[in-house]
This record gives structure tokens, sequence and C-alpha cells, in this order.
């Protein structure tokens, strides 16, 4: 059955990608997506891991699908609500509606989507081999930034009760403080940007569980050693990027992308949010998200880390 939906796809999809896909996208972008891929290459060479030993939980960012022949590898932070809204938007009849039209507390419902973690061995295999796989990346320390704003200064009951109360009491040293989510709301307390990277460079942090998917390295959630990737797209050129890859999908006049609004978390804020970081905890963390900035082209940030 999946042999047959495959070879459906192919003649749709695939051939474009490896000799024809000069049709759809331009020199410019072919040399891109080179360099991007290359990088990984480069800096995944030497790495003896098969995907198919990762148990599910390792798959649980790997979205498919099986009507476009397409995987996405969702990266929280990185434009994945707009992503979601259009996969969820390709999922309804011609002609799609507006991705826009989803909610985005909606969008992200785990019965939404098929994941590649609900299919068996074989037809995984086949999937990876044959589907348009995909993922959009962020400059790391950005990403960072944009997970305390959005999980440390405007949580919910899951992060107060799993991440908030723990970091307060930890390195804010508070003694009182409330069990209740909605009392420290009312009052305000808050952790600081510095309290967040104390919590995520402390050995213990990691020692008890897994970093939190929005703060967990990219590379841990889409396994570009692993997983040979279509196609690479970056955050800081976030639509340029999707509708280059809504046209190797042969998508671009079916579907528009969602316009993306002024980003309050720039690369070039990234020195203040840092400033009231000592350069030890900002070495540790540099070092925590390394392969994140090698893997995907980031430069290191010497401002922050050098004397």
């Amino acid at each position: 059955m999946v042999k047959k939906k495959l070879c459906l796809f192919s003649n749709r999809l695939f051939p474009f990608w490896n000799k024809a896909i000069g049709w759809r996208v331009s020199p410019k972008y072919l040399e891109q997506q080179r360099l991007r891929k290359d990088l990984l290459r480069k800096h995944c060479a030497g790495v003896n891991q098969s995907l198919f030993n990762l148990n599910n939980i390792d798959l649980n960012n790997f979205i498919v699908d099986d009507q476009h022949g397409i995987i996405y590898c969702y990266i929280p932070k990185v434009a994945c609500t707009n992503w979601k809204r259009t996969l969820i938007a390709l999922k309804q009849n011609e002609p799609y509606p507006d991705p826009m039209s989803f909610k985005s507390n909606m969008v992200h419902k785990f019965d939404r989507f098929r994941l590649l973690k609900h299919y068996s061995m074989p037809e995984r295999k086949a999937k990876l081999k044959h589907y348009t796989k995909f993922l959009f990346v962020r400059d790391p320390f950005v990403r960072l930034i944009s997970a305390y704003r959005d999980k440390m200064l405007n949580y919910d009951q899951y992060f107060y009760d799993g991440y908030i109360r723990v970091i307060l009491q930890r390195y804010k040293t508070q003694k009182d403080v409330p069990v209740k989510f909605n009392g420290t709301k009312k009052t305000d307390v808050k952790p600081s940007f510095h309290n967040f990277v104390q919590y995520i460079v402390d050995p213990r942090t990691e020692k008890y569980a897994p970093f939190e998917p929005h703060w967990r390295q990219m590379h841990r959630l889409c396994h570009p050693c692993l997983v040979e990737y279509d196609f690479v797209g970056h955050q800081e050129s976030l639509q340029e990027d999707a509708q280059q890859l809504l046209k190797i999908l042969k998508l671009e006049n079916a579907i528009k992308f969602p316009p993306s609004y002024e980003n309050m978390t720039s690369g070039s804020s990234v020195m203040e949010w840092f400033q009231g970081v000592p350069i030890e905890d900002r070495r540790k963390l540099y070092k925590i998200y390394e392969k994140d900035f090698q893997l995907f082209g980031y430069r290191r940030p010497t401002e922050l880390l050098d004397d």
C-alpha cells in the first residue's frame, strides 16, 4: 500500500528535486541550499547512528503529510505555528483556506497531525527516502530569548508547575514561592533572563529530564545528522525561504504562507539581553548550543563570549 502511494507521488514531487529542480528554483536558492546542506554534511561527518534506532519520543516533531509527500520537522520558536497552520490548510479540500483562519491555540493539538512515529518501520523508511523533508532553524541565542519571553514571562499552568517554581526557588532563593499559579501571576513574580540561563547551564537540569522542547537544542529535535533534509530554511529569511519551498512543492499558486510580523527578538538586541548574564554563564550556554551554531551556519557570538 505504501509503495503504491509513493509511486503516485514520485511523478509529481520528487524528480524536480534531483535533476529538474532548476525549473522551479532560482540559481541563488539552489546555491544557498547546497551550502546549507554541505555544512550539515561537514559537521555530521563521522556520525555512526541510524535514525531507525531512535525510539518514538525522538520522532515527536516529524509531521507527515501523505497527500503532498511532505515531512516537516518542527522546532518551537521557529515559525512552527504558521507552518502547522499551513499544513492544516493543506489537509482541507481545494481551494485551500487561508492558514491564518486557524487559531494558534488549536494548531498545537496532538491529534491534528500524523507523526512519523505513528507509522511502521518499513513505512518510516519509505517516507524518509521518498518524501520532501524540510525544517526551519534560527540563531540559537535569539531562539532562546524568544523562549524566555514566551514561556518565562507569559507562562501558563504547565510552565509554572514544571519550571517557574523551580527556577524561582533555586536561583532567586525565594522560599515563599506560591504553590498556586494565579498567586504568582498577581504578584508578578518572574525569573530574570539570567535566572533562565542559570537553569539551563545547571548540570542538574539535564540530569533529571531532557530540556523542554522550546529550549531543547534544534539538532536534538530534528536529527540533521541522521535525516537527509531536502530543504533547510532559516527564520532570518523566513518569507523568502517559505516561498521557495512552496515552489519546490508546486504549491506556490495554491496556498500562501502567512506573513511574518516584526520580530520582537532581533539579533541586534541579543547583547542587551545578555548584559546581566556573567561571561562564565554565557560561555557555558554557548557550549550547550554550540552544535546548533555550527550545523546551521550561525556565527559564534564573540562579542558575548570573549573578554
